[in-house]
């Protein structure tokens, strides 16, 4: 009996033994699907959403320079600046405002009530990490590894075929005080230059195919006097610098009118029918909103919202295909006392905190409307921007800018980052690119309108704005090559 009931009980054990291995193993292939499908919602989150709301965004402090005197941080801000050396980019916090910009179509200093824009800022990257966001081709070497094209590196090359428009033409589009060659100036060797980058070959500039690759396109500059230099530049480039009668003055379609009392317009735009291509200037100093305070009163003070685009920006910018934003020389406490600017923040009057030190509010802005428009980029799939890098202004040890010898300083720029910390950081990270126009610029000395005018010279050194045709030529070309 015991020999038959033995094998008996054995059998049984074996079989619930199987019974649990095959549950173990269909519990295991079900945990794992669980955790692919887990990573795979992960991965796909919108970029522009992160994972756990921050109630805080980082700004660079850039290093000081001629063309941008600021007050030093107040104590109360330097405890808030940490960095791993003072020769390092400096970051600092700030209480979060607000994140978002306002739209509407009211004039841009009425004051109005608005329906607002929210959005969630985009991801900060680790600013550790290489900024790529200045790269738009890649080429390629005999052993096919990728290297990126980074136009602000490279070196300034004698080019008899320069410049691409003449000095004494293009006058329906270049302002005679910009036109050097209308001037008392007698040295023109810094028309002959173009820019090389180190990398990559940047294609020349031909204006049939560059209107051609901007068929039914609108490509806007909205700045300060230096982007508006940029605008004209790139008419005369399109153009030839010639008259072209056939181009069309489209600025009432844009609201840009010449305001009762106002020294000139708020912008210009121009239309080419052949193409439909459509070039135009908007003037915003500091890319914030303006309003004016009491809108009975005509010489009321005027609010300068940081956190709010400018109502022109808002406005059209469904209709922008190409957009360069750019500011850097406005942000002077004397200019804003001045124009009788009062900045604010959440439609509040700024009294105390880090944000009365210019730096700062220069830096939160940039960030501001660099996030405002990265949340708008996937509303326009069509739309490619760009932050221009400051332009250098230059002074010699006597306060002026006397030099005239191309190159003095050299001809080449090998550094990767940024000489524009405030712009290369805030751009970090989003859909706009940085179009790094400083260090090669800074290069350019001998290039700037100076003392000279149309029947003498003056006292006065404009060491800040370019002769034309010049340097905001090769931006354009910077700008034309990546799109």
């Amino acid at each position: 009996m015991k020999t038959r009931t033995t094998p008996s009980l054995g059998w049984k054990h074996i079989y619930m033994v199987l019974i649990v291995l095959i549950l173990m193993a269909a519990l295991l292939r079900i945990l794992g699907k669980g955790s692919s499908l887990s990573s795979t919602m992960i991965s796909s989150q919108d970029p522009f959403t992160e994972s756990s709301p921050s109630s805080e965004d980082q700004f660079v402090k850039s290093p000081s320079s001629a063309e941008d005197q600021f007050t030093d941080p107040s104590p109360s801000a330097q405890g808030l600046f940490v960095g791993s050396s003072p020769d390092d980019a400096s970051m600092f916090m700030h209480p979060e405002p607000e994140d978002t910009f306002e739209g509407n179509s009211s004039d841009a200093i009425m004051t109005t009530k608005d329906e607002e824009l929210s959005f969630d800022p985009p991801l900060l990257t680790n600013p550790a990490m290489p900024d790529n966001s200045d790269v738009e081709n890649i080429t390629y070497s005999s052993k096919s590894k990728p290297q990126v094209c980074n136009y602000a590196m490279g070196k300034w090359v004698a080019d008899s075929r320069r410049p691409l428009y003449s000095g004494f033409g293009c006058k329906r589009w270049l302002p005679s005080p910009w036109a050097c060659r209308l001037t008392q100036r007698l040295d023109f060797s810094y028309e002959g230059y173009r820019w090389e980058p180190i990398n990559c070959q940047m294609p020349e500039f031909e204006r049939f195919s560059f209107l051609s690759k901007m068929q039914d396109k609108t490509i806007a500059f909205i700045g300060d006097s230096l982007g508006r230099q940029q605008f004209h530049s790139l008419m005369c480039m399109a153009t030839g610098g010639e008259d072209s009668p056939d181009v069309e003055d489209v600025r009432r379609e844009y609201g840009l009118i010449k305001r009762s009392g106002a020294i000139r317009p708020d912008g210009w735009a121009y239309r080419f029918p052949s193409t439909n291509t459509t070039i135009l200037f908007y003037w915003s100093s500091t890319l914030c909103r303006l309003e004016r305070i009491n809108n009975t009163d005509p010489d009321s003070s005027l609010a300068l919202h940081l956190d709010r685009a400018p109502s022109f920006l808002t406005k059209f910018l469904h209709r922008f295909h190409v957009l360069v934003l750019n500011t850097a020389h406005h942000w002077i406490k004397a200019k804003f006392i001045a124009n009788r600017w009062i900045m604010h923040v959440n439609r509040k009057p700024i009294k105390d905190g880090i944000l009365m030190d210019m730096m700062n509010v220069k830096n939160y802005t940039v960030h501001r409307i660099v996030k405002w428009l990265d949340s708008q980029l996937p509303l326009h799939p069509g739309l490619k921007a760009f932050f221009r890098t400051r332009s250098p202004r230059h002074l010699d040890k006597t306060g002026f800018c006397n030099n005239t010898i191309p190159l003095t300083g050299g001809s080449e720029v090998f550094q990767e980052g940024s000489s524009d910390k405030v712009v290369e950081t805030a751009v970090k990270g989003t859909g706009v690119k940085i179009l790094d126009i400083t260090a090669l610029s800074e290069l350019r000395d001998e290039a700037h309108k100076s003392q000279y005018r149309i029947f003498s010279t003056a006292a006065y050194h404009d060491c800040l704005h370019w002769c034309l045709p010049g340097i905001p030529d090769t931006w354009n070309e910077l700008l034309v090559a990546q799109l």
